[in-house]
């Protein structure tokens, strides 16, 4: 950029009480509404932070380390930062923002850092897991819109770990997905087959671990199944479903459980018709285990009114001067 067409506001002596004006100043400039409101409160919340906590040198330089060390950790495969921000409660709050739920829908969660793109497009009833897994698991849904109609023809991601709560991205040597699949719905939704989730400790071996290590917190997750589910005209859904009675149930380390999302599992039994049939029709015996789960999506339109709604409400409590621009907040008063 050439400095002489960029018109810098004049900034000198600056201090402890004028650095945070002068830095929205020189910051004022940017096009980009969104961006420019974006920036505007990132640094004047993170001036006040450091204000407010009196932030050290040594400490701000061990923030510094910190963040290094989390970019450092992050791979093809692994998502430190995605990590953190479970770990933080920041996932959460922010699925919960964007992807807000009309009252029958199924609620969101977080996508978690061992969600990948090279899953295998399955056949109905077919095994996302290889032999030895688990204990062998049948998971049947349907899904359908708010007015209970069939939704047909969606993506359903699904993911989990192993029996020993291992994801297939934490083997060294990786060849190729294993527990995770795509599955495609009809008008009776979806089934597969796959292994009973476990309860398991998110990774301790980087700076995440370090932390929750520091503030005395677990790492353990509870047992649990992934999915995303995208279907046109329907706004994205990331959840899972987590097993009754997990001694984790009310401990997620990142915060995931909701109790809507809390589902039974029982096994198949030799003495009921239904469960007979089911295990005839997908190759399944008495004593394997059951997940069954009705998905509920939420339309595009239904999702805009939500966010737009709640995000009026929000600006209101927090007194701001901001307007909305396509459901977004931007500043009107940085120009």
């Amino acid at each position: 950029m050439d400095p002489s067409s960029v018109k810098i506001p004049p900034m000198l002596d600056l201090t402890a009480d004028n650095i945070t004006p002068n830095t929205l100043l020189i910051n004022s400039q940017c096009p980009d509404k969104r961006f420019k409101y974006l920036m505007a409160q990132l640094v004047t919340h993170l001036h006040d932070f450091a204000r407010e906590t009196r932030l050290t040198t040594d400490e701000w330089m061990s923030a510094i380390q910190f963040l290094t060390a989390t970019g450092q950790k992050c791979s093809s495969t692994r998502q430190e930062f995605i990590l953190l921000s479970d770990t933080l409660g920041l996932s959460m709050l922010v699925d919960a923002m964007n992807h807000p739920k009309p009252p029958g829908a199924t609620e969101g969660t977080v996508l978690g850092p061992f969600h990948t793109d090279d899953a295998i497009v399955y056949e109905e009833g077919a095994s996302i897991c290889s032999e030895g897994k688990g204990e062998p698991m049948l998971v049947q849904c349907t899904l359908r819109d708010t007015l209970g109609n069939p939704v047909v023809g969606a993506t359903i991601d699904v993911w989990e770990t192993d029996d020993t709560g291992h994801y297939d991205t934490q083997y060294e040597g990786r060849e190729g997905p294993d527990c995770r699949g795509i599955l495609r719905s009809t008008e009776e939704g979806f089934a597969f087959k796959a292994v009973r989730p476990v309860s398991y400790p998110v990774p301790t071996d980087g700076p995440v671990g370090d932390m929750l290590k520091k503030l005395k917190r677990h790492a353990f997750r509870p047992s649990h199944m992934h999915f995303k589910i995208n279907a046109p005209g329907f706004d994205e859904l990331v959840t899972a479903l987590y097993i009754r009675g997990d001694p984790y149930e009310t401990s997620d380390a990142v915060f995931g459980v909701k109790s809507s999302l809390i589902t039974d599992l029982n096994k198949i039994s030799d003495t009921k018709i239904s469960d007979a049939l089911c295990a005839a029709k997908y190759g399944i015996k008495p004593g394997d285990w059951l997940l069954c789960k009705d998905f509920v999506l939420t339309t595009n339109e239904q999702n805009s009114q939500l966010r737009v709604k709640a995000a009026e409400a929000a600006l209101r409590k927090l007194g701001s001067r901001a307007k909305l621009v396509d459901g977004l907040p931007v500043a009107d008063d940085l120009d």
